[in-house]
């Protein structure tokens, strides 16, 4: 079965990719075409240019340590992290490729900072795309290209669904690195080449829809049975009136993930419902820490056993 596949954002969770990835072609599925956000870019790219294997080999080898060292900080920097050492590995693995040269059609979700709205990449170095795309503020320095401040793809498309419906494949495949609802609104991106173009300004799209954030804002929570009837707040009480302790171990990277992660709830739930999958494959939330890049291997398992368990209860299994 020729299939599309939309890979999540969702830091280091991002490594369950590979394992999907894996067992989808163990199992004879003909990946034709693949989107993906953020980690979901990252190893989407790698796999469009049939260099998954190296990386997957590269980071089994990194331990914590190793992560700190590749890390790259910098002092004073609009993100804590220039992540130019883990795109020197990256893009010696690419070696220039760009995006039209792949022989898998690639789409590289990020996200525009200033016109609030998601940007695709299908041309240009593909090194650059995924870049922009893994850019997770306030942890790694967003870029700028063609006059566009880029961050994270996952900020405004945690699951890419909407670039898969357009490909010429039998099935669409998502792997979620968050649990996702089941109803919403469709999002919209505009089309972006990772190529420099000198003085070009960011276009003006008049009559574009507003971006999908604003959108979810705006609608608020409904009474319908969507997503953000799903989402709706839930009522408690305070008449202890006071407060308890926070957990010993909260750090300030736990509270700026689990910040993201409500957003990114909201948002997939919107996606899945607007372009549906007709397999979804989820993983666990609570598998690893954002920013525990040191454990792929375990990842790589976790991804493995969750697209098992979703096709043995699909019926592609």
């Amino acid at each position: 079965m020729r299939i599309a596949v939309a890979l999540g954002a969702g830091g280091a969770r991002g490594y369950a990719h590979i394992g999907a990835i894996q067992v989808l072609e163990e199992r004879g599925f003909d990946i034709v075409a693949i989107a993906g956000s953020s980690m979901g870019a990252l190893v989407g790219g790698l796999y469009a240019a049939g260099k998954l294997d190296a990386y997957a080999d590269w980071v089994r080898t990194i331990g914590q340590r190793d992560v700190l060292r590749l890390m790259d900080p910098r002092a004073g920097a609009p993100g804590a992290i220039r992540a130019e050492k883990i795109m020197a590995r990256v893009s010696e693995l690419l070696d220039g490729v760009r995006i039209e040269q792949l022989p898998v059609p690639f789409t590289a979700v990020a996200t525009d900072l200033l016109a609030r709205r998601a940007v695709w990449f299908q041309h240009g170095p593909v090194d650059i795309a995924v870049r922009a795309s893994i850019a997770l503020p306030p942890a790694i320095t967003p870029v700028m290209v063609n006059d566009r401040l880029l961050a994270d793809g996952g900020l405004m498309e945690p699951l890419p669904m909407a670039p898969t419906v357009i490909m010429p494949a039998d099935a669409v495949v998502a792997v979620s690195l968050k649990a996702a609802g089941t109803d919403a609104h469709p999002a919209t991106a505009v089309r972006e080449s990772a190529d420099p173009q000198p003085g070009q300004g960011r276009p003006d799209h008049p009559r574009g829809p507003a971006a999908f954030v604003d959108r979810v804002i705006s609608h608020g929570v409904s009474d319908d049975g969507g997503p953000a009837a799903n989402a709706a707040a839930e009522t408690i009480t305070t008449d202890e009136g006071k407060r308890g302790q926070l957990p010993a171990d909260l750090r300030v990277t736990d509270v700026m993930s689990l910040s993201l992660e409500a957003v990114r709830d909201l948002l997939i739930r919107y996606q899945v419902a607007s372009y549906p999958p007709d397999l979804l494959i989820e993983v666990p939330t609570n598998a690893v820490r954002t920013y525990d890049f040191h454990r792929a291997t375990e990842m790589i398992e976790s991804g493995r056993q969750a697209t098992l368990d979703a096709l043995a209860s699909s019926p592609f299994g």
